[in-house]
């Protein structure tokens, strides 16, 4: 009997881990809720937090955020060369083929 279980193996340590859910969207939700109850009141630190908040939103949507400045910079350099091949085709347009256009019309159809 003891040689049964001496080749026995040992079950498993089994970890249980609870995970926690954090919802960012929920949170500030919740401090807007609290932030318009704050401004119901219409007092003076309420109108500090609204300014401030206000602040904070803005900076870290455009300014604080570098993702957002690479992009920025992206696309202001596509618009740049989009420009700049607008600008090349209206200057190979006057000068191919307005002169072509001009002698069409003053001359009355013929190429």
């Amino acid at each position: 009997m003891a040689l049964l279980k001496f080749f026995k193996v040992p079950k498993h340590q089994q970890f249980q881990y609870k995970t926690r859910y954090w919802d960012p969207k929920k949170e500030e939700l919740e401090e807007r809720l609290r932030v318009a109850e704050e401004r119901k009141n219409d007092s003076v630190e309420a109108s500090k937090a609204r300014i401030s908040s206000s602040f904070r939103r803005k900076g870290h949507y455009s300014y604080g955020n570098s993702d957002f400045r690479r992009r920025e910079a992206r696309s202001n350099l596509v618009l740049l060369g989009i420009v700049i091949v607008l600008i090349a085709l209206s200057y190979m347009f006057l000068v191919v083929y307005l002169p072509r256009i001009v002698q069409m019309v003053e001359g009355g159809g013929g190429m």
